[in-house]
């Protein structure tokens, strides 16, 4: 995935969620839209090196987009809507080997009981598979974390790729680390331990737990290789 030209900056402070104070490199200040409705612990701490994309739209409200963050040296990607075009590329140009062999692949289908929206259904021989996709900014100690709050919303997502897998089709949870200082992706127990529990026992009745990790830079991000998920 390829980034348009990225502003340089330094993190002020981020609040109410959506909004980020920055400080540019002439010294002037913007508020940003921060797209990363997140915690996002550990990458919202003031100082840090920062680089926001500006919308080519003269109406909008706020101009600049915080897209990343830098953090121990690494870039790390921050907005939540490009987790689900990062897989979607990665599938299909091979890189998520798993993932081979379906010849439809769509986007935001409605599926489940509580109709719900998959990010990602691959069609194809007469079998289905559910792919939902999370983004992961948490590293503590080399280890990629997930979540970083709780996610009443997750649980809700595993409990449906059971349900996908009970009726015969694929439930896949695919973990995009958007930074490279972790080494293996694991439930965040300290953070949401109901949903490290219940990650758990989806995988123990077939629902496959995917992550790869993606190169951040400053042009572009991609996912490039597969991670450990530690669940022990």
């Amino acid at each position: 995935m390829i980034l348009p030209p990225l502003t340089p900056g330094r993190l002020i402070k981020r609040y109410k969620r959506f909004l980020a104070d920055i400080e540019l490199a002439d010294g002037s200040i913007v508020t940003a839209h921060c797209p990363n409705s997140g915690s996002m612990l550990g990458c919202n701490l003031p100082g840090s090196p920062v680089l926001l994309s500006l919308s080519p739209n003269p109406n909008r409200k706020l101009a600049y987009t915080w897209e990343l963050v830098q953090i121990n040296g690494y870039w790390v990607g921050l907005n939540t809507m490009l987790p689900n075009r990062l897989a979607e590329e990665a599938i299909l140009d091979g890189t998520v080997a798993e993932l081979q062999g379906y010849p439809n692949l769509r986007r935001e289908v409605a599926y489940g009981s509580e109709r719900s929206r998959i990010d990602i259904l691959l069609e194809g021989e007469g079998r289905r598979c559910y792919v939902e996709v999370k983004n992961v900014t948490l590293v503590e100690g080399g280890q990629a974390l997930f979540p970083d709050a709780v996610t009443t919303r997750g649980q809700k997502h595993l409990r449906e790729l059971m349900e996908m897998v009970r009726n015969g089709d694929r439930g896949v949870l695919l973990f995009t680390v958007q930074r490279g200082d972790g080494n293996a992706v694991a439930p965040a127990d300290r953070i949401d331990p109901e949903y490290g529990t219940l990650l758990r026992e989806a995988v123990a009745n077939g629902v496959e737990a995917l992550a790869y990790q993606a190169l951040v830079q400053p042009d572009q991000i991609r996912l490039i290789k597969r991670l450990a998920v530690v669940l022990n």
